[in-house]
């Protein structure tokens, strides 16, 4: 039996800055309890009745200030929480204000992670909603630090009613600008969604579990070694999963399909990875030696340098000398 899940060092690549803002700060600011607006259900209706929760904190971040702090803050619950390297993402277009440029939303966040002890490098997000012009002004500002605390972009949103199809010659233009990129694909069932996230030549999917429905991009998948970055409490609360039982990740874990655990939105969703690692052991009897996998997995995948790579391996493997027999 594990007694205790913050003492295995974790990797943690799928996490939202805005919807892992600390309750009290969202409080302090509201001068009221924000658990109420700020944190799903159990169970929402779908995923753009879950994306609503996101209005109050992106609304906090747009003070230079907030901005700063939420960043310090998360990185140390992620210390907390036993993770040893995170890669948080953003939308540096949402939190632009009258205090914060978009260049200023990612130097912000930059230097409130660097006064935590935890590497976190940031994933900046274009938006399924936003123009060509609006995306492809976050793939700029991402060249521009990119190896400076930016690793990737992303494609976030409503994946529902705005088809990734759209957003083709935006990935090329990343591509040719070297700058590597994972997708939100394959969180709610639309085959096509998956497909052009493959095609377009991401090397890892923001949660990815509709694939399992699906056996020719599944070995796809398989075959070009592209990682699942899964957040199974977070499929239940935007009801693409009906319960924590039936979810596909065992399924998908046992086809061949490289995984990794995140928690998306440590607030919204009310969770740590600690307690999402405590569910997985509960519902699918997963032990020490699959979340050392599954972090192992995420190291592989992640967008470090090969030594940078090795030095997280090296954290995984004495982890593992010690508490295995």
């Amino acid at each position: 039996m594990i007694e205790d899940f913050r003492s295995i060092p974790k990797v943690e690549l799928h996490l939202h800055l805005d919807g892992s803002i600390p309750l009290n700060l969202l409080s302090n600011y509201l001068n009221r309890d924000a658990k109420e607006v700020a944190t799903a259900q159990d169970k929402c209706q779908n995923l753009a009745d879950y994306l609503t929760k996101f209005d109050l904190p992106i609304e906090f971040l747009k003070h230079k200030d907030n901005l700063k702090l939420a960043a310090y803050e998360l990185s140390k619950d992620l210390e907390q929480d036993g993770v040893i390297y995170a890669e948080v993402r953003f939308a540096p277009n949402l939190l632009v204000s009258n205090e914060l440029t978009l260049n200023d939303t990612v130097k912000t966040i930059l230097e409130g992670f660097s006064l935590g002890n935890v590497k976190i490098n940031l994933i900046l997000c274009m938006m399924r909603h936003h123009s060509f012009a609006e995306n492809y002004e976050v793939i700029d500002i991402a060249s521009q630090y990119l190896h400076k605390g930016v690793c990737a972009i992303d494609l976030a949103g409503d994946e529902e009613h705005f088809p990734t199809s759209n957003f083709k010659e935006l990935f090329a233009i990343a591509k040719e600008k070297n700058i590597p990129f994972t997708i939100h694909a394959g969180e709610v069932n639309l085959k096509d969604s998956l497909e052009n996230a493959i095609n377009f030549g991401a090397t890892r999917l923001g949660h990815g579990i509709q694939a399992v429905n699906y056996a020719d991009l599944l070995q796809d998948i398989i075959n070009k070694k592209i990682l699942l970055e899964v957040c199974p409490t977070s499929n239940i609360q935007t009801n693409v999963i009906d319960t924590y039982e039936h979810h596909p990740i065992k399924q998908l874990d046992e086809k061949g399909v490289l995984i990794s655990i995140s928690t998306d939105n440590r607030t919204v969703s009310n969770i740590t990875l600690s307690s999402e690692y405590a569910k997985l052991n509960k519902y699918f009897n997963y032990n020490i030696k699959d979340f050392c996998r599954f972090n192992y997995n995420a190291i592989n995948s992640s967008f470090l340098s090969n030594e940078e790579k090795q030095e997280l391996t090296d954290i995984i493997l004495e982890y593992m000398k010690k508490s295995i027999n």
